[in-house]
């Protein structure tokens, strides 16, 4: 038994282009003793400590922002591919994490992509490694992921990034990002009279990529009330000032609303189910076994079905190996889940009601119509979750987002809000 449970363990706007003034090559070339600027910042408690400016700090200049999104991710979603499409935004993060190892990095998943920031001396190994996720996701999953890597030089002078870590659990503390900077930079990625300068070039022949962590082996998650509420909230106000003191309302708002997270979360132990279908832990399945025969891949998903029956029997029962109390882990997950978070805009998936979701509708709509904010929404019956797990005990974070497109949609009504 000791010998099953470890195996679980560890198996488990049109821009105008900015002149670069800064070579890709000397960028790569700074000064490495930024690397622990992310790693050394002090931890904020509370998520309404957020909306004070003085909690953030500018990020070193020779870093750089990567983002990445799923291209026409809203057909691919009307297809049914959801899941395929948040798996492609958590893999483009697992790679990175694994690529700069022990060393803290700020990181937001988006639904349909991802943004990420690294210090310079990571960056050609980053292109290198996104450009496997590109490939995988073109082979393996018949979807575009667009790739781009943005000097912090050249986003400084029209905007800034500014950053802040958020404690959420004792394993997971979660970036914070304003500033505009990174809005900025994938609109320099789309741009088709930019998109060139940012976009990573191919130097091997078969580039490789760790995915080792990422996992999608929970069912979708049953709302515990009405629905699931997947939400997207930017402020517009003039000054920095204005915009801190109206997303602190909000997050009120929303507080008094809808209430505090125990009451709002979208996972629970309750709700929380290891998957055993084919269709729920193929997206795992592709991902690891990429390029290899069908016998490989049938054989790679049986192996995850053993290891759900033997977190299933290991959770159920309470066993304890080493210490860890296997019927821990349900809450362990739940307490490490990024349902709320902050990337120049605020972005939540939360469990309640259609009456609360009126209530927070009204309110946002009357804000919308004052000229305050954009907001965009999207209601299923459950949630979804992708999961990068370091350890079962220690590091990890799971990605949760509404099922049948969550933020994407969000996202896709507020651009209409926003063309308004």
């Amino acid at each position: 038994m000791p010998q099953l449970a470890l195996l679980l363990k560890y198996s488990i706007m049109p821009l105008r282009c900015n002149y670069i003034d800064m070579s890709i090559q000397e960028f790569r070339q700074g000064d490495r003793a930024t690397d622990n600027f992310y790693a050394d910042l002090g931890i904020l408690k509370n998520f309404a400590d957020i909306t004070y400016s003085e909690n953030f700090y500018a990020v070193p200049q020779d870093w750089a922002v990567i983002v990445t999104d799923v291209v026409e991710s809203t057909k691919a979603i009307q297809a049914g591919r959801y899941k395929d499409v948040n798996l492609l935004g958590a893999c483009s993060i697992i790679v990175i994490l694994n690529l700069v190892g022990d060393l803290e990095i700020p990181f937001v998943f988006g639904g349909d992509g991802a943004s990420l920031l690294i210090p310079s001396q990571f960056i050609q190994d980053a292109e290198q490694a996104l450009l496997s996720v590109q490939k995988l996701a073109a082979d393996e999953f018949n979807l575009v992921l667009r790739i781009g890597i943005v000097p912090i030089a050249d986003i400084e002078p029209n905007y800034e990034i500014k950053v802040a870590k958020l404690y959420i659990s004792d394993n997971y503390s979660q970036a914070i990002i304003k500033g505009g900077g990174i809005s900025y930079a994938v609109n320099l990625v789309k741009n088709v009279a930019t998109t060139d300068l940012y976009s990573p070039r191919s130097r091997n022949s078969y580039a490789i990529a760790d995915f080792s962590g990422l996992e999608c082996r929970w069912q979708d998650i049953p709302t515990r009330h009405e629905e699931i509420l997947s939400l997207i909230i930017q402020v517009t106000a003039p000054s920095q000032s204005q915009s801190d003191k109206l997303y602190r309302e909000v997050i009120g708002q929303i507080e008094h609303i809808y209430g505090r997270d125990t009451e709002c979360h979208p996972v629970s132990c309750d709700n929380l189910q290891l998957a055993f279908r084919e269709k729920n832990l193929s997206s795992e399945s592709k991902v690891f076994t990429a390029f290899q025969s069908r016998i490989k891949k049938s054989v790679y998903l049986w192996k995850l079905i053993l290891i759900n029956l033997l977190g299933l029997f290991l959770m159920r029962f309470n066993v304890k190996v080493k210490g860890f109390n296997w019927g821990d882990y349900k809450e362990i997950v739940s307490e490490s889940t990024d349902f709320k978070k902050f990337d120049d805009a605020l972005r939540m998936v939360i469990s309640g009601t259609s009456r609360q979701r009126s209530k927070l509708t009204e309110y946002l709509q009357k804000k919308f119509q004052e000229g305050r904010l954009v907001y965009g929404f999207h209601v299923s019956d459950r949630a979804l979750m992708t999961c990068l797990v370091f350890e079962r005990d220690g590091r990890q974070v799971h990605f949760v987002d509404g099922a049948d497109g969550g933020y994407a949609l969000a996202a896709l009504e507020m651009k209409e809000r926003l063309k308004s």
